[in-house]
């Protein structure tokens, strides 16, 4: 291999005639598309990108990487903020078309593709009347998603996508078929629900699913910035008892045109709720509207899988993108000081921060029954850009930045690797060991040296095998 140049070629004739799906390379009208992921900021160039049609492409494509020494990436929707989904010079595996949903409705289980987003699964299980706890983005795929954990909208109901994860079909670094599940390697199941994807590649996924009501209940509330200070000290108060069935996000933001909130940050208070008692949604609305009075309110009537795609404009495919997050348990006037200054500070379009209400489901899950940390968190923080200027990326990383030192004094432990931004993982132990703990670790580095002795899999939030 002496250059990219005199690579392409080989790498076009000899995988083409090994798969099912199709090889994009440079010489390719389309290559483009193919190789970019949704973060902008991530600019690379793969030899070539497989699109895979079946499970017997992964492990071709694993195999090709693997014996000719190529860097290998894993994509299912590409929306990792980090951008692993694609690599510089090396191979990548797109998941995207094996995006297949089976609802087996009597069991209330859902079979879902490992390239499948969150809005194929929704599309499919809604006319059930069921759903997956997933996330708060339709374009995410659900793969990256569930291996971080997937935190979203049932997160208080029903926990994270990773607790609902029942089975996973894998294929390893030697291409062995694997299932990770009670009908064949549990430990692997384990390792799955928050580990990344650090054991191989996931081609299917098996979720328990639950009775939705569509439409849920669903209420935004706007406040204006000297209305700031007293919705986050009632909505404090107010989620301190509430029912698993409501879940609510702050987004602290200054919005874009299409918001139509004019151009001041505002605090968006989003609230679902999830029971079938709407009487009793009504109530716990009508308490926070009491305590914290908004400005503006919007009762969403669009129905679960509008809701779950109401924010998809905020963040388009391309977006500049860099994100950090921590987990705490106070916010109190100390915390709510600093969240003030820094939305108060945030006059353009193109950063925000969300704080979710965590508890319920979520808080009853064992901390070792999962490796995904801090299950006592009761908020879990994340600040993130979404710009489109290449110019902007100094200020607003700083920014980002800023804010994440800013609370590093409340953070009560863990890391989510979903909302970590792509250079947060360049030291690969100490990246793990502040997501996971050190027993955690321990657990998931057996399991990577028992499936990825050599690390093929390392382009993610790495467990290295020693």
């Amino acid at each position: 291999m002496d250059d990219e140049g005199t690579t392409a070629p080989v790498v076009v004739d000899d995988l083409r005639g090994l798969v099912r799906g199709t090889v994009a390379t440079a010489a390719d009208v389309g290559f483009e598309d193919a190789r970019t992921v949704w973060n902008g900021m991530i600019d690379r160039r793969p030899l070539a990108v497989v699109r895979v049609g079946d499970e017997d492409d992964i492990a071709t494509a694993i195999s090709y990487a693997r014996t000719r020494g190529l860097p290998l990436a894993v994509r299912g929707g590409g929306h990792g903020v980090s951008g692993n989904g694609t690599v510089e010079s090396g191979i990548v595996i797109d998941l995207g078309s094996l995006n297949e949903v089976e609802v087996d409705a009597a069991a209330a289980t859902v079979r879902v593709g490992g390239g499948a987003t969150i809005s194929d699964v929704d599309q499919v299980t809604i006319p059930h009347g069921l759903a997956v706890p997933l996330g708060v983005i339709s374009r995410t795929g659900v793969g990256g998603l569930t291996l971080g954990g997937g935190v979203g909208w049932l997160t208080r109901a029903h926990g994270l996508a990773a607790d609902n994860l029942l089975e996973a079909r894998v294929v390893t670094a030697d291409g062995t078929r694997v299932v990770a599940g009670e009908a064949g390697d549990p430990e692997l199941l384990w390792g799955l629900r928050g580990g990344g994807g650090n054991f191989g590649v996931v081609s299917s996924f098996t979720f328990r699913a639950h009775p939705l009501p569509d439409p849920v209940l669903a209420v935004n509330f706007v406040y204006g910035e000297p209305s700031w200070r007293q919705a986050l000290t009632a909505w404090e108060e107010w989620t301190r008892d509430l029912p698993d069935a409501m879940q609510s996000i702050i987004t602290v933001v200054t919005p874009p045109a299409f918001f139509g909130l004019g151009d001041d940050p505002v605090i968006l208070v989003a609230l679902a709720w999830v029971s079938p008692d709407r009487a009793e949604g009504e109530r716990l609305v009508e308490q926070l509207r009491a305590q914290a009075p908004p400005d503006g309110e919007e009762t969403d009537t669009s129905g679960w899988v509008g809701w779950q795609s109401a924010v998809d404009p905020l963040v388009p495919w391309g977006s500049r993108a860099y994100w950090k997050n921590t987990s705490f348990d106070r916010l109190d006037d100390e915390v709510i000081d600093v969240i003030l200054r820094r939305g108060a500070e945030q006059r353009w379009v193109g950063t925000a921060f969300d704080i979710h209400h965590m508890g319920g489901a979520f808080a009853r899950v064992a901390e070792e029954a999962t490796p995904f940390p801090a299950r006592s968190a009761r908020f879990w923080l994340n600040i993130y850009g979404f710009w489109t200027d290449a110019a902007d990326d100094a200020h607003h990383t700083a920014f980002v930045k800023g804010f994440a030192q800013d609370m590093a004094p409340f953070a009560t432990g863990g890391l989510y690797v979903n909302f970590m931004g792509h250079d947060d993982d360049t030291d690969w132990r100490a990246a793990a060991l502040a997501v996971y703990g050190p027993d955690k670790l321990e657990r998931l580095v057996a399991l990577k040296r028992r499936y990825d002795p050599d690390n093929l899999f390392r382009l993610n939030h790495n467990i290295p095998p020693g």
